[in-house]
């Protein structure tokens, strides 16, 4: 399976690291001379075990007892995913308007005392709130709190979570979409893959199992990477949770990026048939199943396809205050005003009791979209997305192996440089792993001569999309015999010299632009049928896009190629991929100038079908 090695590479290195003492003790066991941390994470008695009623102002008219808060401890936050925030943030409440650190352990303090016995701090970044180790020290005295979790984007994990253990931190999820360093940056804007999976590396030293990892799945983006997650789960204790995207846009829900909790289920089933479903635990989110002999598992949050609202026992406070009692509900109540006018415990319960009597059976959105969803799409082909920075003929997978061995701490690894004569390194980005066996992939210095083919292409007396009448129509390729299709497209992206420059230091405000348009012509493959619209949906079996820069030009040379077993044609999907590519490239360059030509847009080469082969020569 070609993405194994990705998921292989970082097993190994995660597991590395579960022996961190120098004397060889397992990290359950101190080391000599360490102080004994003990993990808060087995329940302490109280109350006589809930010998009381459960509280009536936490219980809803349908009976659905709410005994776990979820408390926003800031809306900042360090990263800006795609799905989440705009590139350039959003506004911020001002500071004084959000909740203080004793307004929030008050709150705290009174749900607690009502019978929430879990607490999960989230964001924005929880982690950049410098008061959070306080916040949880304090949390871990309130007789009767059982569980302190916290949800977080893993950047500051590493650095912090020490001092979080030892002040009561029981429950840690981590949000993390890719196992690829370069569509990391892509999705979240920022640079940081690095320090999420050392985050995840000193959760595993510091012995919390199971350590979540929450990975939204999103359709074109990162739902080949679905194989990779489960295989970490073998010899890792990891809990790899599937998210559906929760597809809102504007006011209108989008359902082309969702992938549904059945769909994925079956890509998983089909290497692993094994796969056996866990008991659910009341009140769980999470569909879990396991593979047998798997130290870790894997769960679905379905709350798209097949949501939980009849179990939900959640209550969220945000940032600023306000008191949700749903996710997707508009309506709040403002518990910090209420706390600021003086008013009493027993008032406070009375507004809390009342939002909560006022919970719905499920939110009525919500039931309109599962009313309306479309069926499930067909899982696409999975592609092996290895971005290659060639430094001495050095593989990607190499340099992760050598960069993490013995279990040290993970670094991103340089911009590998391959010098040609130049003071100025000479980039190279490939998505194939073995990009070396063909080093000529596309030179632009090589002459271009006019297209030949390797036989006489029959001449067609109309265009094959339209009609007798004239009238759009799509091929109908149903009697057509599967054959091996293979397509190679080429462009060229002409920068100028001050976007090469940048481009070709890496120098980029906007990041790795070279990176991010090779995922930009993978992901455009994938979808082409989506964009060009009497174009057949065709399942891909490789997509590799290539790009060199041509120093004598001050330009980018773009070489995508597809390949399919099917009825049809691949030439669109490499044509799509590699016009995309270049558009993505304009996308990254434009704030430094406009004066950027796009050219030379071109099949290159074609194989398979009735009409024979195309090579342009």
């Amino acid at each position: 399976m070609a993405a194994q090695p990705v998921s292989r590479v970082v097993r190994r290195v995660l597991r590395a690291g579960v022996r961190s003492c120098s004397s060889g003790a397992p990290v359950t066991q101190p080391c000599p001379g360490e102080p004994v941390v003990e993990m808060p994470s087995r329940p302490r008695p109280f109350l006589g075990e809930r010998a009381a009623p459960f509280s009536a102002f936490l219980t809803d008219s349908f009976g659905r007892r709410h005994s776990y808060l979820r408390i926003s401890l800031t809306e900042r936050c360090n990263l800006r995913c795609q799905y989440c925030m705009p590139e350039e943030g959003v506004p911020l409440t001002p500071k004084a308007d959000l909740l203080t650190t004793e307004e929030i352990l008050t709150l705290a303090r009174l749900f607690v005392k009502e019978g929430v016995d879990k607490i999960r701090l989230t964001g924005g970044e929880p982690l950049i709130r410098p008061d959070v180790v306080d916040i949880v020290a304090q949390l871990r005295r309130l007789e009767g709190l059982r569980t302190i979790g916290i949800t977080t984007n893993g950047i500051n994990l590493a650095r912090l979570l020490p001092q979080l253990q030892k002040a009561g931190l029981s429950a840690i999820n981590i949000s993390l979409d890719t196992l690829v360093p370069a569509k990391f940056e892509f999705i979240v804007r920022r640079k940081g893959f690095h320090k999420v999976m050392e985050g995840i590396h000193k959760a595993i030293e510091l012995g919390y199992s199971p350590v979540k990892v929450n990975c939204v799945v999103m359709r074109g983006l990162n739902e080949d990477e679905l194989l990779d997650f489960v295989a970490l789960t073998e010899g890792l204790p990891l809990d790899v949770r599937f998210i559906e995207y929760m597809p809102f846009d504007g006011n209108r829900w989008n359902f082309k990026k969702m992938v549904s909790y059945k769909e994925m289920l079956d890509t998983l089933r089909q290497q692993w048939p094994e796969l056996e479903k866990l008991p659910e635990e009341e009140s769980s989110t999470a569909k879990a199943f396991k593979i047998p002999g798997f130290r870790g598992q894997v769960s679905f949050i379905t709350s798209m396809s097949e949501h939980f609202c009849g179990t939900c026992n959640r209550l969220r406070i945000t940032a600023d205050g306000n008191l949700k009692v749903c996710l997707f509900g508009n309506s709040e109540v403002s518990l910090r005003d209420h706390l600021r006018g003086g008013a009493s415990e027993e008032e406070l319960l009375r507004v809390i009791g009342a939002a909560v009597g006022r919970k719905k059976r499920q939110h009525a959105e919500l039931f309109l979209m599962r009313q309306d969803s479309p069926p499930a799409l067909p899982s696409t082909f999975r592609n092996s997305l290895c971005v290659q920075v060639l430094r001495h003929r050095v593989s990607f997978s190499s340099q992760i192996v050598t960069l993490w061995k013995g279990g040290g701490v993970p670094q991103v690894p340089l911009v590998a440089q391959q010098w040609l004569g130049s003071s100025l390194p000479q980039r190279h980005f490939s998505s194939h792993p073995d990009s070396d066996a063909n080093p000529k992939c596309l030179s632009p210095t090589e002459p271009q001569a006019p297209a030949a083919s390797s036989g006489p292409l029959p001449d067609s007396k109309q265009l094959t999309h339209v009609d007798t009448e004239g009238r759009m129509a799509m091929v109908d390729v149903g009697r057509k015999p599967d054959t091996e299709r293979v397509a190679v497209a080429s462009a060229v992206v002409l920068l100028g010299p001050v976007a090469f420059k940048l481009i070709q230091e890496n120098q980029l405000k906007k990041g790795d632009a070279l990176a991010v348009a090779q995922l930009a012509g993978i992901q455009a493959a994938k979808l082409t049928s989506q964009l060009i619209p009497l174009c057949h949906h065709v399942a891909l079996s490789h997509v590799q896009v290539q790009l060199e820069l041509d120093r004598a030009r001050h330009a980018a040379v773009i070489q995508a190629s597809c390949r399919a077993r099917g009825p049809t044609g691949v030439e669109m999907e490499a044509l799509t991929s590699a016009a995309t590519a270049a558009l993505a490239l304009y996308d990254m360059c434009k704030a430094v100038s406009r004066d950027i030509v796009l050219a030379e847009i071109k099949l290159v080469s074609k194989t398979g079908g009735q009409r024979g082969d195309f090579h342009r020569t």
